[in-house]
């Protein structure tokens, strides 16, 4: 028992790590514990680390939010979720948001578990059925995001040139010499980290005052999407190569809402954040499919998973992401009364350098080819400064993810 608690509160103090710092994913520390695995478990046992695993990935998947609201920062789990962040960050709303993020997160994990038993009946013969139309599900799901998240046809038709162009610049990097993490680092904090820090700077955007507002209406739209954010995680724990990004598509889609607001943005991304990392475990359990690192760390070290182990891990997540809920909140609050007495500009620009920095730090160190990753990281930031510029919404740049998904499930490469 000492040992499981040992296991949370160092899963909890290594998740808050990765999620506030930029560039570190929680994967980076998974591997470097799994690699190890071998000398850990001569003194400990699988259950104690598989706990530490299903810990840092839920607190990770809630504290990231924190860096995404308050700097514009993203991570490929993260970046639907800047564009609406900021917005009420500039409306004075920073502490609602931070609470939407979490009391989000918190219910999606409260509604996954009171549909455990409806998803172990359907899933394993819905997986069956979905396995082979991946590509033509994100196809309808992006037409009918774009066509009820655009008020008008012109903005309609930005939004999918938008979306095809990021889509060709993804297929193009992914495909690339670049490694995985230095083409994603590269492509999504410029498409949505430095394009929305230079258009702050540009506009001389100053952080106004922060209400003081943090009481949260749990209406039925609330409830509404965070439940849809809930099943498109689930979705998604089916779906193998797809992640949050392509979730939050579906979660939008799913509410069938044209006039979705910035509240309606991060309670779904928060829900499918969530919930995609708890159920990537019970899918693990239901069709064998480990689609995420952190539960193929688990699949390898319980090669008998059995449903005692499911009903603990989910325990654990509970804990977990009751506990990561109220630190979220506590930093979130923290840290943006600490900006408030900063020049917001200076901040923005401080920002851009220090990404730009990892960004070229992390591609030196990799061997990568830096004219290269110059080329793709002033393309990607001019991209990404377009829909600004356009009044749509930046997660038309999804497609920089969800076109290459569409073209490998297509069989075209």
């Amino acid at each position: 028992m000492i040992e499981i608690f040992l296991a949370i509160i160092i899963g909890i103090l290594l998740g808050i790590i990765t999620g506030l710092t930029p560039g570190l994913h929680v994967n980076t520390v998974g591997i470097i514990v799994f690699s190890s695995s071998e000398s850990i478990l001569e003194h400990t046992s699988s259950i104690v680390l598989c706990t530490f695993f299903v810990t840092i990935a839920v607190v990770h998947a809630m504290i990231e939010f924190i860096p995404s609201l308050i700097f514009g920062l993203s991570t490929e789990d993260t970046i639907t979720s800047v564009q609406p962040a900021h917005r009420l960050l500039f409306r004075g709303e920073g502490y609602k948001a931070i609470r939407l993020v979490s009391f989000g997160g918190f219910l999606s994990i409260i509604i996954l578990i009171l549909c455990i038993p409806l998803l172990f009946m359907i899933l394993p013969m819905l997986y069956n059925f979905l396995k082979d139309y991946i590509a033509y599900l994100l196809i309808i799901t992006m037409c009918l995001m774009i066509y009820f998240t655009n008020k008008d046809n012109r903005n309609r038709l930005y939004s999918l040139l938008i979306f095809m162009v990021s889509g060709l610049l993804g297929f193009f990097v992914l495909n690339s010499n670049l490694s995985g993490n230095i083409a994603l680092l590269c492509i999504l904090s410029a498409l949505f980290s430095i394009s929305t820090l230079l258009y702050s700077i540009s506009k001389k955007a100053h952080l106004p005052p922060q209400t003081n507002d943090k009481i949260l209406n749990i209406n039925n739209r609330f409830v509404k999407s965070t439940t849809a954010g809930s099943i498109s995680g689930c979705i998604l724990g089916l779906l193998p190569g797809l992640g949050p990004a392509q979730g939050s598509v579906i979660a939008q889609t799913l509410t069938f809402n044209r006039n979705i607001t910035p509240e309606d943005f991060l309670l779904t991304n928060s829900g499918v954040n969530i919930s995609d990392t708890i159920f990537s475990l019970i899918a693990v359990y239901l069709i064998g499919n480990p689609r995420s690192a952190i539960s193929m760390y688990i699949s390898y070290l319980l090669s008998n998973l059995e449903l005692v182990h499911v009903v603990f891990f989910i325990f654990i997540a509970l804990v977990s992401v009751s506990v990561s809920c109220i630190i979220s909140i506590k930093l979130g609050d923290y840290i943006i009364q600490r900006v408030n007495n900063v020049n917001y500009r200076n901040l923005n620009i401080a920002l851009v350098i220090l990404i730009t920095i990892l960004v070229i730090g992390y591609s030196f160190v990799s061997g990568a080819v830096m004219f290269y990753v110059v080329l793709c990281y002033i393309s990607s930031i001019a991209l990404g400064l377009l829909p600004n510029y356009l009044d749509i919404s930046k997660s038309n740049l999804m497609g920089v993810l969800i076109v290459p998904s569409i073209i490998t499930y297509l069989g075209l490469l």
